[in-house]
């Protein structure tokens, strides 16, 4: 009996240890590392904690270091005049050196030359790369560092003043670009990672929760920030928010500080509006940006401003934007919408504040149609209203290049200068199909001034032509020069592009 008992007592440990070694395989194998996995283990029961080696591993690869550089220039500035300048240097006046407008005078000054730094996130395998505004505007050079030291020099494609996102591009095929999800889905209190380099200090990774969505800070003329406390310092500016996964949420754009280092949160613009900028940029050159027509406000915010007044207001609603103002003849207008009007819902999607619409205006073209759910009164109501631009129609604004006035340029040559008496021009040496043609402007025109800007190259023209493209008023540049006769000559291009 007792040798059957032990033959017994092993067969039954011989079994129970295969069911471990069995239930513990089906374990490994169900918990092998993938996106998945991580994601479930993050998104697990209260408490546990999260990791976050994963999204690092994944978004390290893809955020790049920015080295900006803008040359020393030579810039004509207007100074106060010196009322003694001429007692003390009796021939000042008669040389120009004392000439002015106004007690105004011109005078030349060299520029230093500036460096600054940043980030900046691959968003393609072909060298698109994501970036601030303010990291790149006005740089003469752009040298891009990657996670692995590899140096490219970079091409500014576009710019975004209004959202602070920049566009920017380096040769390079193959590379580790970042996958972009969607910042809508972010939650309040998820976990998240700032990826840059901040500081100077290269690919650096910092983490914090998400603290707040859509927040307004008067910055920018377009916001809807994803405020977090994962630090942001200078240097992180352009550089990747990313989620568990390792998946772009946000491009990092400015600390709330009073000292200038990170004091408790940073901002990153989501990327539901990165997404239209990025693809604006590349099709237009500028960004589409689609106008309702309306000014207003949060409707706590009213609420409160009337009850500081001693004013009794019943809204109806504590969440929405509340129509301040509607300009004549723009989208809203058109559409029917009124002073007083509380906007709750664009496209069926609840709007509670003031950046929450215009984070859902930043996802629009002019000539798109939305429809506003609003209260007017104590009564619900819906219109279609179709967005213009900010010229008030429904027009593609392109960044025009030269090539849109349909001419040719050179700078005018020593015997024109010494002919003419003028230190400079761009004379036209050949007129096409085109906006100059349209205008009337003909070869052998030499232009002085654009848009009340010095024209001496093709490259002073193309800035001129580029702002005035994309400017609220008409799209026009005015010319102002002198003909081979002599004669001065004065003659309006207009811009206008195709409609939507």
């Amino acid at each position: 009996m007792k040798k059957a008992n032990i033959f017994s007592l092993i067969a039954t440990l011989t079994a129970t240890l295969s069911l471990v070694l069995n239930f513990t395989n089906t374990c490994a194998a169900n918990h092998a590392v993938t996106p998945e996995s991580i994601a479930a283990n993050n998104a697990a029961a209260p408490g546990n904690a999260v990791d976050l080696t994963y999204a690092a591993e994944k978004a390290l690869p893809s955020v790049v270091y920015i080295h900006f550089l803008q040359n020393a220039k030579i810039q004509t500035v207007e100074v106060e005049s010196d009322p003694f300048a001429d007692f003390f240097d009796p021939f000042g006046g008669f040389f120009g050196r004392g000439q002015g407008n106004g007690g105004k005078q011109k005078r030349q000054v060299q520029t230093p030359k500036k460096e600054g730094a940043g980030s900046g996130v691959i968003i393609s395998t072909d060298g698109y790369i994501v970036t601030n505004n303010h990291v790149v505007a006005g740089a003469d050079e752009l040298t891009v560092t990657m996670n692995d030291n590899k140096e490219y020099s970079a091409k500014i494609i576009g710019t975004d003043e209004s959202t602070d996102l920049a566009l920017i591009k380096i040769n390079a095929k193959d590379l580790p670009a970042i996958k972009i999800a969607d910042s809508d889905k972010l939650k309040v209190g998820e976990w998240v990672l700032a990826v840059g380099n901040p500081l100077g200090l290269n690919n650096t990774v910092t983490a914090g929760i998400v603290s707040a969505k859509a927040r307004s800070l008067g910055a920018n003329g377009v916001e809807s920030f994803i405020q977090t406390d994962a630090a942001i310092n200078a240097g992180n500016s352009g550089g990747a928010l990313v989620n568990t996964q390792g998946e772009l949420v946000g491009i990092n754009a400015m600390l709330y500080s009073q000292t200038g280092s990170y004091s408790g949160y940073g901002f990153a613009i989501p990327t539901t509006i990165m997404n239209k900028v990025v693809a604006d940029l590349k099709q237009y050159g500028t960004v589409q940006r689609a106008v309702i027509g309306i000014t207003g406000t949060d409707v706590n915010k009213y609420y409160d401003s009337m009850k500081a007044q001693g004013k009794e207001v019943e809204v109806g609603t504590m969440e929405g934007i509340h129509v301040e103002e509607v300009l004549d003849n723009g989208a809203a207008a058109q559409a029917g919408i009124e002073k007083d009007d509380i906007i709750t819902k664009v496209d069926g999607k609840s709007v509670k504040k003031m950046s929450e619409l215009q984070e859902a205006l930043a996802t629009k073209r002019p000539g798109d149609k939305i429809t506003l759910t609003f209260m007017r009164g104590k009564k619900t109501m819906q219109k279609e209203v179709t967005l213009r631009n900010a010229q008030g129609n429904t027009k593609v604004v392109k960044n025009a290049e030269l090539d849109i006035l349909g001419a040719t340029f050179r700078p005018i040559n020593a015997q024109e200068k010494e002919q003419l008496e003028i230190p400079y021009g761009l004379k036209v040496t050949k007129v096409d199909n085109g906006a100059m043609k349209e205008a009337g402007v003909p070869a052998g025109f030499i232009i002085l001034s654009a848009n009340d800007t010095k024209i001496a190259s093709e490259s002073d023209l193309q800035k001129v032509v580029k702002s005035a493209s994309t400017s609220k008023e008409d799209p026009v540049v005015y010319l102002k020069g002198i003909f081979p006769t002599g004669r001065r000559g004065y003659f309006a291009v207009s811009l206008e592009q195709e409609e939507k």
